[in-house]
């Protein structure tokens, strides 16, 4: 598994999250992917991006960006995204789907960058 945080971002939205691409490092793994039905051999296991929303020991965590119990778009769209990019992302990136559906010209920058709280 390959697992990064990744801070999402919309409209005066900030969700810390946690993202893992299913990706078998060995033969267990892969049995194990393959018998919770997320296919046969690691190609068919690494399509899949599970997404956690990381809130202090609570959050929901799905594996299906149409699964969310939310009507707002933040974090669908983000995890649509995240199964096509999840590979040109470094732990700790932000996601801004703002930025992703077009709506402003440049994407937001980490509130590390620009919070005084540690």
């Amino acid at each position: 598994m390959i697992t990064k945080t990744i801070e999402v971002r919309d409209r005066a939205t900030f969700i810390p999250m946690l993202a893992i691409r299913l990706d078998p490092g060995n033969e267990a793994d892969r049995y194990l992917l393959s018998r919770a039905g997320y296919g046969a051999d690691p190609e068919d296991q690494c399509s899949y991006v599970l997404l956690a929303r990381i809130n202090g020991g609570d959050g929901e965590f799905k594996c299906d960006p149409y699964d969310w119990e939310t009507s707002a778009r933040t974090i669908p769209e983000a995890h649509k995204w995240l199964i096509a990019h999840f590979d040109e992302i470094e732990s700790g990136a932000v996601v801004d789907v703002e930025f992703i559906l077009g709506e402003t010209a440049q994407p937001k920058v980490s509130e590390a960058l620009t919070d005084s709280v540690p």
